[in-house]
């Protein structure tokens, strides 16, 4: 492994983003393509804005798209609220998902705050 490959926000987020996907192929998901497919881009735009984050030449560059990454996670949060009230995902699968979303965003938010520093 190389570069972002390394980073536990960049794993953590390639593994919500395969939850979703998974989460989302069955049952009230197949019919409703619209949210389906919006929260599945919000949930792969994690772990590709981290990447992009990474791969950039500079340290301002990588915050950037690491506070992309996390707008994204506000945006799966928002998404993955409407799909429980609306009963596609019952409570002990939202409150998992949104527990995951929660530490991811405290990791990725330290790791924003610490590489500002280097600017």
């Amino acid at each position: 492994m190389s570069g972002y490959r390394e980073l536990r926000v960049w794993q953590e987020g390639k593994s919500l983003a395969v939850s979703v996907y998974e989460m989302t192929d069955d049952g009230f998901w197949k019919s409703d393509w619209g949210l389906r497919d919006q929260i599945r881009r919000a949930a792969v735009s994690v772990p590709s804005n981290i990447a992009e984050g990474e791969a950039r030449n500079s340290q301002r560059d990588s915050v950037r798209f690491f506070q992309i990454a996390l707008g994204s996670l506000a945006e799966l949060s928002t998404q993955l609220e409407i799909a429980f009230e609306i009963k596609y995902i019952d409570e002990s699968l939202h409150t998992l998902v949104q527990q995951r979303i929660e530490n991811l965003q405290k990791s990725l938010g330290a790791l924003v705050k610490c590489r500002s520093k280097q600017f």
